[in-house]
């Protein structure tokens, strides 16, 4: 099996073809993505072997994430299996999503960080950014509050900034990227030189789908990677926690408070970033999972930035809408229920939509045999 020593090494051969596999952020629904995620582990170990040793961090080179999607990652990263970080979700959605009726009396809207940083030292210890327990790479997407920058924190050792980051505690840098605003405090420590940095959830930076993000860390000059390019180099997984339309009468948007928008604007402002992401994604790449990013540009099937495509690129997200609930066999579950992202009454029926999904959107043609390891 590979070890983090084998993909840094594979990342200085320019001939060899990477892999790379984000996960956008969304709370509790992290559930959903691990459900799409077992198929993918599924299908992957067979073609390798049908060793139940087999884990995603011995295909993918680089592994990342954003808030929910920082820990999926980190656990993949330090070798844990789908089906052992789905155990701790469920774990984690009936702990750090349960908020006590004093607490709720006291701060509306936040939930006991406590217990959130208790199951992050179960899961990490005292491991850090450098760790040898990392298995591949990773990257822990967060959003710098005191200076406004979006950070990327990485475990590859020429990176610009390793030196300086690689004694931060893994459960630190993913404490950070999933301090939502509106859910956790901000996570403040050193990161390096006596530095004290204050963050909060990655989401509210451009990058809640980290997966252009990746991209841009594998190609560009100024990260540690420097991949070569081309629909047989790279390869981009990515995957989401669920989506649904945007639906408003008109009367709600008009003549009404402007606290009222507080709550809304963040999530437009995400929306937008996320489906910027992907048309720049589909518009580089070829993608057998394309979807219509409007009505009016489509799915982008017919044009390319580039002469040749940039990367292969997978995408992997569930519409969580009535009909398709129905279709895929949940005819009970109301589809606007299940969209709040800290409702861990949820957590058991997101996995096993993330599982049926799976089931049905994952094919064996996404992963062309030029990627296997």
């Amino acid at each position: 099996m590979k070890t983090l020593h084998d993909h840094l090494y594979q990342s200085k051969v320019t001939s060899e073809p990477k892999r790379i596999l984000a996960m956008d952020g969304g709370g509790i629904r992290g559930a959903l993505t691990l459900g799409i995620l077992k198929t993918v582990e599924d299908k992957l170990r067979i073609r390798h072997g049908n060793s139940p040793d087999f884990r995603l961090c011995h295909y993918f080179d680089l592994i990342g994430g954003t808030s929910t999607g920082s820990i999926i990652a980190t656990l993949l990263a330090i070798g844990k299996s789908v089906d052992e970080i789905q155990a701790m979700y469920q774990d984690l959605g009936g702990r750090v999503f349960s908020k006590s009726r004093l607490l709720s009396l006291l701060r509306p809207g936040k939930f006991d960080v406590a217990e959130l940083e208790k199951l992050l030292e179960e899961q990490l210890g005292q491991e850090t950014l450098g760790s040898d327990k990392l298995l591949t790479g990773l990257c822990i997407v967060a959003k710098r509050a005191d200076t406004g920058g979006t950070w990327a924190f990485l475990n590859h050792p020429d990176g610009k900034y390793f030196d300086d980051n690689k004694g931060i505690l893994l459960r630190s840098a993913v404490r950070a990227s999933s301090a939502a605003p509106t859910y956790f405090d901000a996570e403040a420590f050193d990161v390096g030189n006596g530095q004290i940095g204050a963050f909060v959830d990655g989401g509210v930076s451009m990058h809640n789908n980290p997966a252009l993000l990746l991209f841009l860390i594998a190609t560009l000059k100024g990260f540690p990677y420097r991949w070569k390019t081309g629909a047989e180099m790279i390869e981009l997984v990515s995957v989401g926690t669920g989506f649904a339309k945007v639906r408003r009468r008109v009367d709600e948007c008009v003549g009404i408070p402007g606290v009222k928008w507080a709550p809304v604007v963040p999530a437009m402002l995400m929306d937008d970033a996320d489906m910027h992401n992907q048309l720049l994604l589909q518009y580089m790449s070829t993608s057998p999972t394309a979807k219509a990013i409007n009505s009016e540009i489509g799915d982008l099937s017919e044009d390319l930035l580039t002469s040749t495509p940039l990367f292969h690129y997978v995408r992997y997200d569930v519409p969580l809408e009535q009909n398709y609930l129905n279709e895929l066999g949940f005819p009970k579950v109301v589809a606007e229920k299940i969209r709040e992202m800290s409702d861990s009454k949820n957590k058991e029926v997101l996995r096993d939509i993330g599982i049926e999904a799976g089931k049905r959107i994952v094919k064996d043609e996404h992963f062309p045999a030029v990627f296997n390891v």
